[in-house]
């Protein structure tokens, strides 16, 4: 042909053999991403045959990320993420610290240089969001306080990783002095920098909260206007695109955090949900180039040149980080079935470790090896995390059936576990248990205060329990799922139990030891679709409400009235 088809080749390479290792991981009971990323290796210029172009892939790739990113915004709000900060923001510091210091500590043992062992530190210290928001949409978990926790947890990291990359080459002179390429810079240089990176990211957020919220609703309530919902989808894509893109160039944030904060302003209008389902299609497709593009990088030769290495960094990055992460949710009295979901949401590394790796040899700091370790160290905490993930719920029972220690973590003393020795008594007798303070929750609150009904709210979040101690109502923070929290809520004086939680939980679980502990308390609970409250309502577990019909019938009842008030009034 007259032209370079180097484009079409590597995008009709990549898809295609994505789909077929994707399948053939598929049948084997192991997650589609695995086939992805063989696919890039296969394709890639470490092994034999046809060798797709690796700076196209990774630019397609990047499309696919700030596309991701976007949609995740557009389901995260700013009050989803205030909301978290209390835990996200200590959280992912200390995390990184964590880490970066395990990783320093191997890279010195090895005879690496500071620079190259601080680095290499960091490359291990921070997860992949596109890795993290896959397997949380995959489980549906990405609405629920866990998931919310995660995010908002990465969310830290990639303005942490943001700072890393604009200071890094400021500081390569510090850190490696005298190497050929680096420039030495004043300690004032370097203060100079850092108040200027700082400053162009808090523009950055302030211009999309103030201006972005404003002015992308607006956008998009225009458009819809027009009815065309070609012209729909392009306006969708472009904002995405666009914003990231101007992000990365004028204020030198990344690409996938400008897209994400796009999103999360975007969510602010009521075609929010339309705009998701939208770019749904091409968020899958770009995101699936992104573990190509993956597996193109990786060089299979550090499997067995440098074992004793790659097993170091995998320790790292899927003991290492795991346990701190946990310890630290611990710490914060979170359940222990969180702290397992955010530290495994963590157990892998991906696109800062990638672009922070590609940048340290540049400027010489970090050794050739140092790249092929960090991506062979991806490729092996990418493949396993979401087998990871499917061990969380396992891992609890057991270790709470098991360990003594697990237990008392469970039912430890915390303000927040257990209601206030104040609590009015009447509050107590024949009240209703609401497990669930989210958007139906609130509404069935707030019908109970107006009719001064006797509740008590349990809810996962903190950050929820404390602002409704502080309205003077009754709550307590813990897992539904676990007896003692149930307890804490005096379930065996109440008249009722009201599940309204969107989380992903074992309903079945709640409603045992709920008639366990009161064997007369009636409960209600909602559904998400037809099949799931016929299976309820035949195992008798209570009054199941599916949102549809629920809407349907209040909407239909609302016509009927309407249309029919008038003629019966004309006849009387």
């Amino acid at each position: 042909m007259p032209h370079d088809v180097s484009l079409i080749a590597t995008i009709a390479t990549a898809f295609g053999l994505a789909m077929a290792f994707g399948l053939v991981a598929a049948r084997l009971r192991m997650p589609p991403l695995v086939g992805y990323l063989l696919a890039g290796i296969v394709v890639s210029p470490a092994t034999p045959g046809f060798v797709a172009d690796v700076g196209l892939a990774g630019q397609l790739a990047e499309i696919g990320v700030m596309l991701l990113m976007f949609g995740v915004g557009l389901h995260f709000s700013v009050k989803d993420l205030l909301a978290v900060r209390r835990i996200a923001l200590p959280g992912a510091i200390v995390q990184i610290g964590v880490a970066t210091l395990l990783g320093m500590g191997v890279a010195t043992w090895w005879g690496w240089d500071l620079g190259a062992a601080l680095v290499f530190g960091l490359c291990l210290s921070v997860a992949s969001t596109v890795v993290l928001l896959r397997a949380l949409e995959a489980r549906g978990l990405l609405s629920t306080v866990n998931g919310q926790i995660a995010v908002g947890w990465l969310v830290v990291e990639d303005l942490v990783m943001v700072v890393v990359l604009v200071l890094l080459p400021a500081v390569a002179g510090v850190l490696s002095p005298g190497r050929a390429g680096v420039a030495e810079l004043s300690g004032a240089s370097i203060g100079a920098t850092v108040g200027l990176t700082l400053a162009k990211v808090t523009a950055f957020i302030l211009i999309m909260l103030v201006v972005g919220r404003r002015v992308l609703p607006q956008l998009l309530w225009r458009v819809a206007r027009t009815g065309s919902q070609e012209l729909f989808t392009l306006t969708v894509v472009a904002v995405a695109v666009g914003v990231a893109f101007g992000a990365g160039k004028l204020f030198d944030v990344s690409f996938a955090l400008g897209a994400f904060f796009a999103g999360m302003m975007m969510r602010e209008s009521a075609f929010a949900r339309r705009a998701a389902d939208e770019s749904l299609p091409l968020r899958d497709a770009f995101a699936v180039l992104f573990f190509v593009s993956v597996g193109m990088l990786f060089d299979p030769a550090v499997l067995w040149t440098q074992p004793g290495k790659l097993l170091a960094v995998v320790a790292i990055v899927m003991v290492g980080k795991t346990l701190a992460a946990a310890a630290l949710v611990l710490l914060f009295r979170y359940p222990m079935r969180t702290a397992l979901a955010v530290a495994v949401s963590l157990a892998q590394i991906g696109e800062f470790s990638f672009i922070l790796a590609g940048l340290g040899v540049s400027l010489g700091l970090l050794p050739p090896q140092a790249q092929s370790l960090v991506l062979a160290g991806a490729l092996i905490s990418i493949a396993a995390n979401a087998s990871l993930f499917a061990l969380v719920e396992p891992v609890h029972e057991w270790t709470m059936k098991r360990y003594a220690w697990a237990r008392r973590l469970e039912m430890r003393g915390d303000p927040l576990g257990e209601l206030p020795m104040s609590t009015d008594e009447k509050l107590l007798q024949g009240q209703v248990v609401l497990v669930g303070h989210g958007r139906v929750g609130r509404r069935i609150a707030h019908m109970l205060t107006e009719r001064r009904l006797p509740f008590v709210v349990v809810d996962l979040s903190r950050e929820v329990v404390e602002a409704l101690r502080e309205q003077g109502l009754a709550a307590v923070s813990g897992d539904a799922q676990t007896p003692e929290v149930l307890v804490q809520a005096h379930i065996a004086r109440a008249s009722m139990l009201v599940l309204a939680m969107s989380d992903a939980v074992d309903v079945r679980r709640i409603v045992d030891i709920a008639r366990t502990l009161n064997p007369s308390v009636a409960v209600v609970l909602r559904c998400h679709n037809d099949e799931e409250a016929q299976l309820f309502t035949r195992d008798g577990l209570g009054q199941v409400f599916v949102g549809e019909q629920e809407l349907a019938r209040g909407m239909g009842q609302h016509i009927v009235d309407t249309l029919t008030t008038p003629h019966k009034e004309a006849h009387r």
